[in-house]
């Protein structure tokens, strides 16, 4: 997340016992970006898998019906 994107936090909403003294921002985020790989479905389609599971599913089934074909 782009640091103006995020939302700005008062000291009254952070907790005392939340201490990033030693963090350091964005620390994994480059790992995270080669790792993983997000596709947007258009809404038509969203509609007809009900979560990431099943989108797998069909993507692995296809996959093997075309690799039969070749």
């Amino acid at each position: 997340m782009r640091g103006d994107n995020m939302k700005k936090l008062n000291n009254d909403e952070m907790l005392d016992e939340y201490d990033f003294t030693n963090g350091v921002r964005g620390k994994y985020a480059d790992k995270y970006h080669r790792e993983t790989n997000v596709v947007v479905l258009e809404p038509d389609i969203a509609k007809l898998f009900p979560n990431s599971e099943s989108v797998n599913q069909a993507l692995r089934s296809l996959h093997a019906i075309q690799s039969i074909k070749s």
